[in-house]
């Protein structure tokens, strides 16, 4: 299996937009109410906005395998630190390596920027997030609390890497 690590174009939108909203689902189911998950999902996967966001660049790589999108990271760069806003990978092609190829990739990008760290925010209790991040050098810093639109209280962790 070859897998290549590209930057999206908007013809990726619908798959983006597919692979985001069941990985991010997937990290809050029994922790987030369905009527919460259908509002971020709407809000941030739906395809209009990630067609801007990728237009924008916030969406940096995805990954094909056979010309099929099975993964893409994002991230921005403010001030020497990196954020990186997702990270998925389809359920059927995780523990493949892909994962790591779009934060190698994206890491090479901001080293290349001027990044000194990355910064990432993971829903507390994700029990596919925490260890990757971890495994790859990043570091528990803090706990978050926000309450959503339907007044529930969503926790991350933030987790950092120098680079």
């Amino acid at each position: 299996m070859t897998i290549s690590i590209v930057k999206p174009q908007l013809v990726h939108v619908d798959d983006i937009a597919r692979i985001c909203a069941e990985g991010w689902k997937q990290t809050v189911a029994g922790i987030l109410s369905e009527k919460y998950q259908k509002q971020n999902i709407a809000y941030w996967y739906n395809p209009g906005k990630v067609a801007q966001d990728v237009q924008a660049g916030l969406y940096s790589y995805i990954a094909l395998v056979s010309m099929k999108v099975v993964g893409v990271i994002g991230g921005a760069m403010k001030d020497g630190s990196t954020e990186i806003y997702v990270l998925y990978v389809d359920s059927l092609y995780r523990y493949l390596g892909i994962g790591s190829k779009l934060l190698a990739a994206l890491t090479e990008q901001q080293v290349a920027e001027g990044a000194k760290e990355q910064w990432v925010s993971v829903q507390e209790g994700n029990q596919l997030g925490i260890p990757f991040y971890e495994a790859r050098g990043f570091i528990y810093k803090q706990k978050n609390m926000t309450e959503t639109e339907t007044s529930e209280r969503q926790v991350s962790l933030r987790y950092y890497r120098k680079i």
